[in-house]
């Protein structure tokens, strides 16, 4: 088992980086809204996979049924891939070599926008993905409610965000992708700290719905705008966000480090740096963004 995921991980992860690359040179005038589809694709199946499991072992079938599956579908989206005729531009590459491509990252992490939303997007995750990991803990541990009421939780604040990403193809059609992550910030840095204070676990509940909805986007604007910043060089941002990645990935370790020391009530306000965060660094203009 330990060898099947160690072979799946890098395989899922190419798969998903690069097709995403892909997906932004397909449509370079349209990142933004490409990439909160993406998102929503993904909100869905954090939303759907639980329950095809819960419903495989209901039946008494066991979870290996829906690892076939979803491994069926893979393979014929592959398939379907290897049919589809090569889209233009692409081909053998340019022959560039490692030490030159290293080189071409390093000169685009001199550029401060590449810098900017490659921090943004490791900030803004503590309000993603480094509160879900925590959020049944706090719930149980801190807010004292039962596992039951915990799960509630969590799948009210995983409902929302799929119902915030849906909203978001919507809205990113009439408004700018930076004017909505600014108010977005002022929402979620007034619903996240009187979601940690409210004593009922009503207005709780609803706290962490509202905050699935509203930050929905802190993932598909910040890596759009970070694929316009490097002029097309998708790979480049595949492979910068992958290195950012393993950085920001020491997130849930402050987060737990800091709970061991003074609690997890206490921790989990570290996730209000994300609004914060982005509300200080957003760029004023959204000249040039190039989505």
């Amino acid at each position: 088992m330990l060898g099947i995921v160690a072979l799946s991980y890098p395989a899922s992860g190419a798969f998903v980086g690069l097709s995403q690359a892909v997906l932004m040179d397909d449509a370079p005038d349209d990142r933004e809204r490409t990439m909160a589809g993406w998102t929503l694709a993904g909100s869905l199946g954090v939303v759907v996979a639980p329950l095809a499991v819960a419903v495989s072992l209901a039946l008494g079938v066991g979870w290996r049924p829906v690892f076939v599956v979803l491994g069926f579908v893979v393979a014929m989206s592959l398939l379907a891939v290897r049919l589809l005729p090569p889209s233009a531009g692409t081909g053998s590459g340019s022959g560039e070599s490692i030490v030159s491509a290293l080189r071409g990252l390093a000169g685009l992490l001199r550029r401060g926008e590449v810098v900017r939303w490659l921090a943004l997007l490791q900030v803004t995750d503590l309000m993603l993905d480094v509160l879900h990991g925590f959020l049944a803990l706090y719930l149980v541990d801190v807010a004292h409610v039962s596992p039951a009421r915990a799960a509630l939780g969590v799948a009210a604040w995983t409902g929302g965000g799929l119902v915030g990403d849906a909203l978001l193809l919507v809205i990113l059609r009439h408004v700018a992708g930076l004017a909505y992550l600014r108010w977005s910030a002022v929402l979620v840095a007034v619903v996240y700290p009187a979601f940690l204070l409210a004593p009922s676990y009503g207005v709780k509940l609803s706290a962490l719905a509202a905050l699935g909805v509203l930050n929905a986007g802190w993932y598909a604007i910040p890596k759009a705008r970070l694929y316009a910043t490097v002029d097309g060089r998708s790979g480049a941002a595949f492979a910068l966000g992958t290195v950012a990645g393993t950085v920001g990935g020491m997130l849930p370790l402050v987060v737990g480090l800091t709970a061991g020391a003074v609690g997890l009530g206490a921790a989990l306000w570290i996730p209000l740096l994300a609004p914060i965060a982005l509300l200080l660094w957003l760029p004023r203009s959204d000249s040039g963004s190039g989505c």
